[in-house]
């Protein structure tokens, strides 16, 4: 028995068969009856999941099952479903806090979305962004020269922030990674690792004629004057693992990769 527990896929040929096996072999509840929720398909797919429990301020623990590419966030799919319920009862929860990102238009518009991986802005056209960098009020870049520049949660690091040559920051920690994207200027600044409690504060220069866009996870804004990050500790959320698969102990083995 599986107890109150909802099933969600994403509309990909292999989440969907999976769906239909689990369907077949075990009962399922309404998500809005759920205690918990199973999830079928990528990391892409778990990071709606995540978003939408966010959006709808209903949020319980998930156990994804990878029927997607990479599926760093989520547990292996196994054909024999004999134990699942047994998997599903011995899962190691885990904690993960987004961000809340608030940023401002060049036509005075204010949006606030949350991140769970990361916040990162882009310049928008052949021209570099000019950035200045702030940390808890106090300016520590006047002006960084680069494609970009991110902020990345511990989930979030071995994502997009490790591609930037950003660190890989252990789950749980009380960390951000501040990364550049290509930075041209400071030529030496290789980015900075930030308390959690940090408030971060980005201002575009010369945002009309450099435009830049920013996007929290998935969703993207564009022509930004200026963006403020913090942690938002009133909504964790709780991500479930089989204890040989754990998230934590596969972001500490990314550092041994060669």
């Amino acid at each position: 028995m599986l107890g109150k527990t909802a099933l969600m896929a994403s509309s990909t040929a292999d989440a969907t068969e999976a769906a239909e096996k689990l369907r077949e072999s075990f009962d399922w509840c309404p998500m809005e009856e759920a205690e918990r929720v199973v999830a079928l398909g990528g990391d892409g797919f778990m990071l709606q999941v995540l978003h939408s429990m966010l959006a709808n301020e209903r949020i319980i623990p998930v156990f994804g099952l990878n029927r997607g590419t990479v599926g760093f966030l989520m547990n292996i799919w196994k054909d024999s479903l004999q134990n699942f319920p047994r998997r599903l009862d011995k899962a190691k929860h885990l904690t993960v806090i987004p961000l809340s990102m608030t940023a401002r238009t060049m036509d005075g518009e204010t949006f606030t979305y949350p991140a769970i991986n990361e916040v990162s802005l882009l310049r928008e056209t052949r021209q570099t962004a000019k950035l200045e960098v702030s940390v808890n009020g106090r300016v520590r870049i006047p002006e960084l020269v680069a494609d970009g520049v991110l902020v990345a949660t511990p989930a979030g690091s071995t994502a997009y922030n490790l591609s930037a040559n950003g660190p890989i920051l252990p789950l749980g920690s009380p960390l951000l990674a501040l990364t550049p994207i290509s930075p041209f200027r400071p030529r030496r600044w290789k980015g900075a690792i930030l308390q959690d409690s940090s408030e971060i504060s980005i201002k575009v220069l010369e945002p009309a004629k450099r435009p830049v866009s920013v996007v929290a996870d998935q969703k993207e804004i564009r022509d930004i004057c200026e963006i403020n990050i913090r942690k938002d500790s009133r909504r964790s959320l709780t991500l479930m693992f089989d204890p040989e698969h754990s998230l934590d102990d596969r972001i500490a083995m990314e550092q041994f990769v060669v």
